[in-house]
């Protein structure tokens, strides 16, 4: 199929779309394998690469790296992949659930960042279920900065403020400060800021790809103090992190408001009111053409309700935090 055969202006359109060639390298791409999309397919090889070059060939350009080490997705490969993907997955359960009516809905896949699911997340996901108990949800959680990895239907993920393809609604900024258990507070008590978080052990919370005292230095800039950000202990989470300065020693620089509760309860206390907004958020993503679905409506209702009303809250207590200016490569 030349493109010329395609449409006015070599555009591409649903009446020529190439169904079995999509089918093909999404086989072949989301297993980075020629022989185990064909066996998924249950198809020669030599067909799946057949239709994989003529899909090349409609859009000029090549969809995967073929080298003596293996197969991996280029750029148009990589943005191509997910969209055929959650397609052919929507299409599969429209399918049957239109053959048999009696089929159950397929569940909501949802991602959470850890610290939050933890923290905030799970009784508000046990709010939802009491209220729509017939909606089913699955829900994983990754440490990742930005966008979670594979197949999600909606999103709650930690990053900084950005534009995408997505629907995205802003559910809070992060307002941070150093937070440490009474006990910790009591062996330094009468210090500075500067001299309390020399004297103290610093408890990391790492963000992915970024050096582990990325926010600390940053904070320390803000605050215009001079801190050795090189030593103590690096976590993965912010929960973890937190749950170690309560039971154990060291300050951790933690968002005051997702960790309230356990400062209101006196687990954490904040020797200093130094906040600052660290410059990332948690954000709601989901495809625009997802919100057609009644499950996904009614889901994204009932978190952006939740934090709406979470976000009223801070506002009347009154908002202390200081923005704290991260290098300019995070800025975005």
């Amino acid at each position: 199929m030349g493109v010329h055969a395609i449409g006015p202006h070599g555009f591409i359109n649903r009446r020529w779309l190439p169904l079995n060639a999509l089918r093909a390298f999404e086989a072949v791409g989301s297993r980075l394998s020629f022989t185990a999309g064909a066996q998924a397919l249950t198809v020669t090889q030599s067909a799946m690469s057949r239709h994989v070059s003529s899909l090349e060939d409609l859009i000029g350009k090549p969809l995967f790296d073929r080298s003596a080490s293996g197969l991996r997705l280029t750029p148009a490969g990589e943005m191509l992949l997910p969209v055929v993907s959650k397609c052919l997955d929507r299409i599969e359960q429209t399918l049957n659930m239109v053959r048999d009516q009696t089929l159950e809905s397929r569940p909501l896949r949802v991602h959470i960042p850890p610290s939050l699911l933890y923290q905030t997340a799970l009784p508000l996901l046990h709010g939802f279920r009491r209220e729509h108990p017939d909606i089913r949800i699955d829900v994983c959680t990754s440490n990742v900065t930005g966008p979670p990895p594979g197949n999600v239907d909606v999103a709650i993920v930690f990053d900084r403020p950005n534009v995408d393809d997505r629907v995205t609604d802003l559910l809070w900024m992060v307002r941070v400060a150093p937070l440490c258990s009474p006990g910790t507070w009591e062996q330094h008590r009468g210090k500075t800021l500067e001299q309390f978080l020399n004297d103290t052990e610093l408890l990391h919370v790492k963000l992915e790809n970024e050096p582990r005292s990325l926010l600390w230095s940053s904070y320390a800039d803000q605050q215009r103090i001079a801190i050795d950000c090189r030593g103590g202990l690096a976590f993965d989470t912010a929960f973890s992190a937190v749950r170690y300065a309560i039971g154990a020693s060291g300050v951790v620089l933690a968002d005051i408001d997702m960790f309230a509760s356990e400062i209101s309860a006196g687990n954490l206390v904040m020797p200093f009111e130094a906040v600052a907004a660290d410059g990332y958020g948690y954000y709601l993503k989901m495809h625009a053409e997802d919100l057609a679905d009644p499950a996904l409506f009614l889901f994204r209702d009932w978190i952006i309700r939740h934090f709406a009303g979470g976000a009223a809250h801070h506002e009347a207590r009154g908002d202390m935090s200081v923005p704290i200016e991260l290098p300019s490569r995070l800025a975005g």
